[in-house]
């Protein structure tokens, strides 16, 4: 036993080097969470609200792109599916259609 190092420090320098070494460890970890990125952001109030406004614009134009893409797809597959005449699709689609005029007739504003 007497040849393994032991864990608990002994004498003050080894003690001062173990605290150095967490402090240093703890200081690269805040570093790394961008801690006082986000400390000073909170101190500009401003800064914070137009990054979020900023950030909400984007997400809103990716979703509104997006979904028009998504939407046109669909929108494609369906006239393909149409032109190709299918009896079972092509009056699936067909009430599709029907229901979808019938609502608009419904609505009045």
């Amino acid at each position: 036993m007497a040849n393994k190092k032991s864990i608990i420090p002994e004498s003050e320098e080894e003690k001062l080097n173990v605290v150095y070494r967490l402090t240093v460890r703890i200081a690269e970890e805040l570093e790394q969470a961008r801690i006082a990125e986000y400390t000073q952001l909170l101190h500009r109030p401003f800064r914070l609200i137009m990054l979020n406004l900023l950030s909400g614009a984007a997400r809103g134009v990716g979703v509104a792109i997006g979904f028009t893409f998504f939407a046109a797809t669909i929108i494609y597959l369906l006239q393909v599916l149409g032109a190709l005449n299918l009896p079972i699709i092509g009056d699936y689609i067909a009430d599709i259609v029907r229901i979808v005029q019938r609502q608009l007739e419904l609505k009045t504003y």
